[in-house]
């Protein structure tokens, strides 16, 4: 059997890393393909994007701006276990994700999109060789043209550590299983989604307010039992509070965001959503938009994106 160094230098062997290096349990859902060590904390990670994905849809001949933020989250973890050796069964939570990408460098094409990412780390703090936490900067690359700019900041528990600071949350299987049944959702127009099971906001009586709709059957969200709501499902509910504001608006995308994670969403409380649009441009194709999750009366993330309208691009 190959090991992972092997893989990633046989001549024109085409496979996927280790799905454990990225916590997922489906092959079909690992987006990374290699990885080296370029240099004192970095690295070059390639990833292959497929032309369809039945939750990370494509949308007006472009790919999901969301595939990105997975494979920025796979690319943390990867080169966290891989480069600096973090163990498997470790924990790894974000505090922060950052992302601006060029909407031309999204367009599908007649084959699945090649993706080089460029990856510097910095703040690496190790704690008895084993690192606690990091900031990874990433430059994705797309045929020779810049896709985006990244970055993303995170803490690293060991189990044990993981387990303290859960307070008894910590057993996956089990908290998923005990999950509340998710809330009816909004409608697909207003959340910009083909499918009612890939929406996570639900209506409220308050115009900008929604509650965040956890299915922890989800396919793809919850590849794996989990403990709590993923940065993901986070995510895109940024993503749709942000289309929800003006869902007439047109072909909204989200090409930039900016997240602060303050603490993990909990099953068992509801998180609500929060959104205001702060500034768009005259002609209405970009616009500005602040959103919040909010339980157990605190602030659980803060976000910004700028959503813009593909049919302008």
């Amino acid at each position: 059997m190959l090991t992972t160094s092997e893989r990633r230098s046989v001549p024109g062997l085409t496979t996927t890393v280790p799905r454990e290096y990225v916590h997922r349990a489906a092959l079909s859902e690992v987006f990374l393909t290699g990885w080296e060590h370029t240099g004192t904390d970095a690295f070059t990670v390639s990833a292959q994007w497929p032309r369809s994905h039945g939750f990370y849809a494509p949308e007006h001949d472009m790919h999901d701006p969301l595939l990105l933020c997975e494979t920025i989250r796979q690319c943390g973890l990867l080169l966290s276990h891989t480069g600096y050796g973090l163990p498997l069964g470790h924990h790894i939570g974000w505090t922060r994700l950052q992302y601006a990408l060029n909407p031309q460098a999204m367009r599908i094409a007649t084959k699945p999109a090649e993706i080089t990412l460029h990856v510097t780390c910095s703040d690496v703090r190790r704690h008895r060789s084993v690192p606690s936490s990091m900031v990874m900067h990433i430059e994705a690359v797309r045929d020779k043209s810049l896709l985006a700019v990244a970055s993303i900041g995170f803490s690293n528990y060991s189990p044990a550590v993981y387990e303290r600071l859960r307070v008894g949350r910590g057993d996956a299987a089990r908290m998923s299983e005990s999950a509340p049944m998710p809330p009816d959702p909004v409608s697909r127009g207003t959340a910009g989604r083909r499918r009612h099971r890939d929406i996570v906001l639900s209506p409220t009586q308050e115009r900008w307010r929604w509650q965040l709709r956890v299915d922890t059957a989800h396919p793809v969200l919850f590849d794996h039992p989990l403990d709590h709501v993923p940065g993901m499902l986070l995510l895109e509910s940024v993503r749709q509070a942000g289309h929800a504001l003006e869902p007439s608006w047109g072909a909204m995308m989200p090409t930039s965001m900016d997240v602060s994670f303050n603490h993990y969403v909990e099953f068992d409380t509801p998180c609500w959503i929060e959104a205001e649009t702060t500034s768009s441009d005259v002609g209405g194709t970009r616009r500005s938009v602040r959103v919040n999750g909010l339980q157990g009366g605190t602030f659980a993330f803060t976000a910004t994106t700028e959503m813009t309208d593909m049919t302008s691009v």
